[in-house]
């Protein structure tokens, strides 16, 4: 089974969220991200969607890790330095990418 790892631009808005889910969750393919890309995702979205709720975005984040199992990366921190990149945020994307 492939293993595709998801940054924020992509489960940001909800109908590509809802697929990707439900792709992992017909064993397409394995999901993962980790709780930076959900952090990001909710924060850029709370930026254009005032209107909605952190408690609201925090469950919908809880369901999601709950649909896909073993959907989060984690332990990727130590590789962070080790990558030269344009962007220096987009490190923690291929640490956690190598990682997962």
């Amino acid at each position: 089974m492939f293993i595709v790892f998801f940054d924020a631009c992509v489960l940001y808005p909800a109908p590509v969220r809802d697929l990707i889910i439900e792709l992992a969750i017909d064993e397409l393919y394995q999901a993962k991200w980790t709780n930076r890309v959900h952090d990001e995702w909710i924060r850029n979205l709370l930026i254009k969607r005032p209107d909605l709720k952190l408690e609201k975005l925090e469950k919908t984040r809880q369901l999601i890790n709950d649909s896909v199992e073993d959907c989060l990366v984690v332990g990727y921190e130590s590789l962070l330095e080790t990558f030269e990149l344009p962007d220096v945020e987009d490190r923690h994307v291929l640490a956690a990418a190598i990682k997962g």
